[in-house]
């Protein structure tokens, strides 16, 4: 039986209009604030994948590599920054995740200009510039994501319940936030760097600087205005008896336990299985990504391109977040993520299969490629959503940062690898063997996913209304309509 959906709606039915004015004022900063933070995290995360295309043409090394410590360093930190989010001051954890996210922007903004501006002979300080750039982008990943744990999973649960807003409709006008920056941002970014690449940069500098402040005190004035924002969390402690005693073995060991215990939480939670079948789908390079940006600019096409590309990946995603609800409400959030889910893995079938048969190294190819993963992103967002529902139910509250922390890092961890499949096969003519590794990683997915429905459900299908459905009734004999005809009459 699927989990029926539970409502947040408050229990008062006519708000104040003073009171509703008030809290409409409260979301608005909320989505300005949410909006560009999300519009920089954008345009710098595709920016940067151009940028790097055009300073070292030809290969996927430098981007790939670009990622891969990214992504690493959102594994390796994700649950000190669950930890960080649970344990601090709500207001100083999303102040400091806005100025590790601007500062480290910029700067990287400054070292891509040096290295575009300098010569090739100058290898020693291109790879200085480089190497500087993948610090600064580390940490700005790891402010992104201390950003998104504290505000989309802690700050909104806070502010839904204190305001009296739906959770459901303010996680939805989040994620539509999200996917409408994802949308517009990378298309500015393609088109400014269509005529000249420095502009692009010193555009994405330029925004990074100005919205900081912006940043900076509307969310300070969302904390002013919902006091329950201040309150401290109710995080108990796990303590053995006589771990107070500061002995160096002491000491290690539980440190050891403290940083084993997230991942512990994690695998125990009933939702750990839909939560690492959604993370598996970071091991793939069937997305608008670093890998496939610079795989389909080999093959002859332009970032205006990719950018109108993306735009239609992006408009599929979205008709996503309008169909999840009205599915889940007809069948639940479990049988509507196992549609989803499959939907997905029929997309990236078809797709994968035509780019086979075509060649790898065509426009014609890629193209196909494109339309594949374009279709099949409406089956990764439903599902995306159905999932992110089913954890919201299960995670504890005390916890949620570091569950959700925990989910972000095995998200990257997958992401990781995928990264890594393309530092190997780094040659465009090798880029079909991570493709055909997505596609197993999906299989994978869905695998788990089917696993984890028929521990929810205790079944995939109905066998027992599939066979009646396919049962035939007989017909009706001549005398039977002539005595239904003549009792009729």
């Amino acid at each position: 039986m699927s989990v029926p959906l539970r409502s947040h709606t408050p229990a008062s039915t006519s708000p104040h209009p003073v009171a509703s004015r008030l809290t409409t004022r409260i979301l608005w900063k909320l989505y300005i604030s949410h909006t560009l933070s999300t519009w920089n995290a954008r345009t710098f995360e595709f920016g940067a994948v151009i940028f790097l295309s055009t300073i070292f043409p030809g290969t996927l090394f430098f981007a790939s590599c670009y990622a891969l410590f990214r992504s690493a360093a959102a594994a390796v930190l994700g649950p000190w920054i669950g930890r960080m989010v649970d344990r601090g001051n709500r207001l100083h954890v999303v102040r400091q995740s806005i100025i590790w996210q601007r500062v480290s922007v910029a700067c990287s903004c400054l070292a891509l200009l040096t290295v575009l501006s300098i010569g090739e002979e100058e290898v020693h300080l291109r790879s200085g510039m480089f190497v500087a750039s993948v610090v600064l982008a580390c940490v700005e990943k790891v402010g992104f994501i201390a950003n998104t744990v504290a505000v989309e999973r802690d700050w909104i649960v806070v502010v839904s319940d204190s305001l009296g807003v739906e959770r459901q409709k303010l996680n939805s006008v989040m994620r539509r936030i999200d996917l409408g920056c994802k949308l517009v941002a990378p298309l500015c970014v393609g088109l400014i760097d269509g005529y000249a690449t420095n502009v692009a940069i010193w555009a994405v500098f330029g925004m990074n600087a100005a919205s900081v402040v912006i940043e900076y005190f509307a969310i300070a004035q969302i904390y002013a205005a919902v006091p329950e924002l201040g309150f401290g969390k109710d995080i108990q402690q796990r303590r053995e008896p006589g771990t107070d005693r500061h002995t160096p073995s002491r000491s290690v060991s539980n440190s050891i336990r403290e940083a084993v215990q997230p991942w512990r939480d994690y695998v125990q939670n009933p939702a750990f299985l839909a939560s690492f079948s959604l993370s598996l789908l970071y091991l793939t390079v069937l997305s608008f990504s670093s890998q496939m940006t610079t795989y389909l600019l080999t093959l002859g096409f332009t970032s205006t391109h990719v950018s109108l590309l993306r735009l239609v990946s992006v408009v599929l995603e979205l008709s996503a977040t309008c169909a999840v609800p009205i599915l889940m409400k007809r069948i639940g959030p479990v049988r509507s993520g196992l549609w989803f889910i499959n939907e997905q893995l029929l997309s990236i079938g078809l797709a994968v299969s035509l780019f086979s048969v075509i060649g790898p190294q065509t426009q014609l190819a890629g193209g196909a490629l494109v339309l594949g993963f374009a279709l099949s992103r409406l089956g990764l967002w439903g599902f995306d959503l159905c999932v992110q529902y089913l954890v919201q139910e299960d995670a504890p509250e005390a916890t949620r940062g570091s569950f959700s922390a925990i989910e972000i890092s095995l998200q990257n961890s997958f992401e990781l690898v995928s990264f890594a499949t393309t530092m190997v096969f780094y040659r465009p003519e090798d880029f079909q063997i991570p493709i055909y590794i997505s596609v197993g990683a999906i299989t994978a997915s869905a695998a788990c996913f089917a696993y984890f429905v028929r521990q929810k459900r205790g079944h995939l299908l109905h066998m027992d209304k599939c066979l009646n459905r396919m049962r035939y009734e007989s017909l009706p004999t001549v005398e039977n309509e002539y005595d239904l005809s003549h009792e009729a009459s």
